[in-house]
Order: structure tokens, then C-alpha cells, then sequence
């Protein structure tokens, strides 16, 4: 029987290992050819040519990058498709299950019928058998702390699979198990994706300016990152820190138990709520959704701006409204982290972003290291983008306008040598998934509107602080 009691990794040895990661996710997405990297690549081949659609890798690649925010063209939409892609995810390793994910988070960025057709990908990926969990347990944590665990899974996903169980503390917690095997297949299926994103640009001249293999690299970043569920305890330590900082009392995050955290499993504290997209029918009159709009695009800003660490993947599950109309979090293994330079960057862009202004907007991602220069040919195409965007006959900005005008105004930039740091697509999916909570709670929502009005709160608040980022201006 392993002892459930381990020493619990410092966080210096938690930043070197994020720091290894990202590292390796940088070699793993260069394209080579290795033994492990052929028989993911073959073993794809054959599952495109079973499904009978052997440009399904590419459409997935395309769809999951076209989901942040950088596509080609609108993917294919039509159901035979869509049907092709859903087998070779089904048929594939936890990477194309990853993949999935991205598309199912990617409301207003892709057409619905894509959105809809991944979603299964969030929470109900193949299901591993509870005797299979019981080894992983067994072996990481033992059963000396663990009165009861439920052995039918609560949710299962690329990563990890999770379980409801009672300590013999009496506190009830969710067990998150790490699949079997996979490091490994996760790590031959990127070097396959990075194959075929590098062979897709050589004969497709138009799929360059999507950049497919930096988009391998930083799938590889975001995937490596949330295999280490050390990693994800780590976040969740960091995030509640940062959320009594800014006095964010109505947000409340699982609390890890540090002696029953691996690599391989991550034991904490259960929740309960209802996902935000589901609250206003089931949570009833306290789920104010002018109110819990303001609280949550206040707090992200608040979080990422301020403090510079934020949640990275706010999609509706991962969002509760529980039964006092304060907000739970779940699903840390991904999470954003801006250093105090890019903390200034991005809160000059945001308010660039709120105001319209072009100039501002291309200035602050230069800095942030997405832009090699600032050209005014690149502010003239932004400056008509935004002008278009100004001319909406309602005066408003809503969740259903805003995938396509952040989608045409990433073409833009990608025009002009734009690239895609990790913290900035994390941002700004949370953008994305911010207007989803407004379209949800708060119909008709004004998205520029509501982040100049939270810009303004910040600046009431932490005047002080938010000038020193913005090298002495004041926020609108």
C-alpha cells in the first residue's frame, strides 16, 4: 500500500517544470521523423482512409485552429465532413480529443453545427474502466485516506478522467485520474500533427497564412502544460491567492489536497452549481444576469490585469452560478500567467479594443511580442475593420458580432506577421467565452460597452495601479 502522505512540490520546482514543458512542446512541434512520429502518422493515415476522408486531419487541424481565432477560410461544414472529423477524433489518441475540445469551446468562432458536434469532446470523452483508475490510484495515492469513491465517472476528457469520492475526513472531493499511457501517445501524436501541418503549407500555399505548425506548437504548450495535474493544484493554489487579493469574494475555486496530489492525480474539494449557460432556468431569481456579467467580466479583468494570473478555459462547464449567485470555477489545467510587461500590454489593448482605437490596439500587441513591426498599412486595415464595426446599426456589439469581427481582425494581423503567444489566446478565447456568458445571462449585451465600464471600475478601484501599467494614463 503506498502512504497517502508525500511532500508537496515548491513552487520554484513547479516553474521549472512548466518552464521544461513549454520547452519540450517547442522541440516536439518541429516537424521530424522518428519512429514513434511514422506510426502516429500511419496510424492516422489509415483512420482518414477508413472514414473514408483523408483530408480529415487537416480539416481538424484547420477547425481547431481556426478556433482560436486564425483560419483560412470557414472549414467545411457540410455534415459529411463534419461526420469524417468526428471519427478520426473518435478513433484517435487523446490529441485529436484535445482538438475536439478546442472546437467545442469555440462559440462565435466557428459555425454551430461544428461547435455542436464536438462538444461530447469536453466531459464525455471514451471512458476508462474504474478497475484501470483503481491501479493509478493504488499505485499514486493508496486508499488509506479514501472512505468511498464512486467508481462511475463524473466526467471524462482528454486528459483525465474524475470521480466523485468521501475522504475518511469527511470531506466529499473529486478525484482526477490521469489516463494510463499518456505522456507517451500524447507526445507521438503532436510530432504527427506537426508532420502533417508542415506537409499541408508545402502543397497548399493559401493554409500559410494560418501558420499550422505554430499553431502545433502551441497546442503542444497548452496539452503538455494540463498533463501534470501537480501543475493544475499549482493554478488552483495561485488563482485562490489572486481572487482574495482583488477581494473577489464571489468567486470560489476547489482547494487541492496537497497530500493526495501526482503527476497522475489531483484530489480536491467538490463543488456544486449549475453551468452558466443553464443557470437562469434551474438557479432561478438569484441568477441576476446583469449582475453576474458585471462580477465576471470585472473579476477576469481584475485577475489578468492586476495580478496577471487568470483561468484560461471559461466555457460554460467550467463555470458554475451556485445557489447565493456567486460564481464556482473548476478545471484549472489550463491557466494564463502575464508577466508585469504584458499586464500593461494587454490593459493598453483592451482599452484600445473598448475605444476603437486602431493605432493603440497594434502598438500594445507589438509589445506584447505578437507583432514584428507597426505599420500604417497594418492601422489602416485595422482602423476600417473597426470603422465597420462602429457603423452596426444598433450601436452594439453583442456575443453573435463578436466571433466574426475578432476572427477578421486576427486575418488582418496575420497579414502582417502576427503570431499567437500562449497567454494571448488564452486571453483571448476568455474574451470569447466572457460574450457567451453575456449572450446567456445577459441577452443584447453591449461587449464593448461592458469592458470600458469595467476599465473604468479598475480604474476607481486601483487607479494607481492600472496608471502605472498604462505608463501614466488613466483607464476611460
Amino acid at each position: 500500500m503506498v502512504s497517502a502522505r508525500r511532500e508537496v512540490a515548491g513552487s520554484a520546482e513547479l516553474e521549472e517544470l512548466r518552464a521544461r514543458l513549454n520547452r519540450e512542446a517547442i522541440a516536439l512541434a518541429q516537424p521530424r521523423v522518428w519512429t514513434d512520429t511514422i506510426g502516429a502518422l500511419a496510424g492516422t493515415a489509415w483512420l482518414s482512409a477508413s472514414s473514408f476522408a483523408l483530408d480529415a486531419p487537416l480539416l481538424l487541424l484547420e477547425a481547431a485552429n481556426a478556433a482560436t481565432g486564425v483560419r483560412v477560410g470557414p472549414p467545411q461544414a457540410d455534415s459529411g465532413a463534419i461526420r469524417a472529423t468526428q471519427r478520426l477524433v473518435r478513433r484517435g489518441g487523446p490529441a485529436y480529443v484535445k482538438l475536439g475540445q478546442l472546437i467545442a469551446s469555440a462559440d462565435g468562432m466557428l459555425p454551430e453545427r461544428w461547435v455542436k458536434s464536438f462538444a461530447w469532446c469536453r466531459d464525455d470523452a471514451p471512458r476508462l474502466s474504474f478497475r484501470r483508475i483503481g491501479r493509478v490510484l493504488e499505485r499514486e495515492i493508496g486508499f488509506d485516506a479514501i472512505e468511498d469513491i464512486d467508481p462511475t465517472p463524473l466526467a471524462a476528457g482528454s486528459i483525465a478522467q474524475v470521480h466523485r469520492a468521501l475522504l475518511t475526513d469527511g470531506r466529499r472531493v473529486v478525484v482526477k485520474v490521469r489516463r494510463p499511457g499518456l505522456p507517451r501517445r500524447l507526445r507521438s501524436d503532436i510530432g504527427a500533427l506537426a508532420l502533417a501541418a508542415a506537409a499541408a503549407e508545402r502543397v497548399n500555399g493559401d493554409i500559410v497564412a494560418a501558420n499550422l505548425p505554430g499553431f502545433v506548437e502551441l497546442f503542444a504548450q497548452l496539452a503538455l502544460e494540463e498533463s501534470d495535474l501537480r501543475l493544475e493544484a499549482q493554478n488552483l493554489r495561485d488563482c485562490a491567492a489572486v481572487f482574495r487579493t482583488c477581494q473577489m469574494d464571489f468567486v470560489t475555486v476547489p482547494t487541492p489536497v496537497d497530500e493526495l496530489v501526482t503527476e497522475r492525480v489531483l484530489v480536491m474539494t467538490e463543488l456544486e452549481g449549475t453551468p452558466y449557460d443553464r443557470a437562469g432556468a434551474v438557479v432561478g431569481s438569484s441568477a441576476d444576469g446583469e449582475r453576474l456579467r458585471a462580477l465576471a467580466i470585472g473579476g477576469v479583468l481584475k485577475s489578468a490585469l492586476l495580478q496577471g494570473v487568470f483561468h484560461g478555459d471559461l466555457h460554460a462547464g467550467n463555470v458554475l452560478v451556485r445557489e447565493d449567485g456567486s460564481f464556482g470555477l473548476l478545471d484549472f489545467g489550463i491557466c494564463g500567467r502575464f508577466t508585469p510587461q504584458q499586464r500593461s500590454c494587454m490593459a493598453r489593448y483592451l482599452i484600445g479594443f473598448a475605444q476603437g482605437e486602431a493605432r493603440v490596439q497594434a502598438e500594445a500587441l507589438r509589445d506584447f511580442g505578437a507583432m514584428p513591426v507597426v505599420g500604417e498599412a497594418l492601422v489602416a486595415e485595422l482602423a476600417e475593420e473597426l470603422d465597420r464595426v462602429a457603423a452596426r446599426a444598433d450601436g452594439a456589439v453583442t456575443f453573435e458580432r463578436l466571433g466574426e469581427g475578432v476572427s477578421r481582425q486576427i486575418a488582418i494581423l496575420a497579414r502582417h506577421g502576427f503570431r499567437m503567444p500562449k497567454e494571448l489566446v488564452v486571453f483571448f478565447k476568455n474574451l470569447l467565452y466572457l460574450s457567451s456568458f453575456a449572450a446567456a445571462l445577459a441577452p443584447g449585451a453591449d461587449l464593448f460597452s461592458v469592458i470600458e465600464s469595467a476599465l473604468g471600475g479598475l480604474g476607481e478601484e486601483h487607479g494607481e495601479e492600472l496608471a502605472g501599467l498604462l505608463g501614466g494614463q488613466s483607464a476611460p
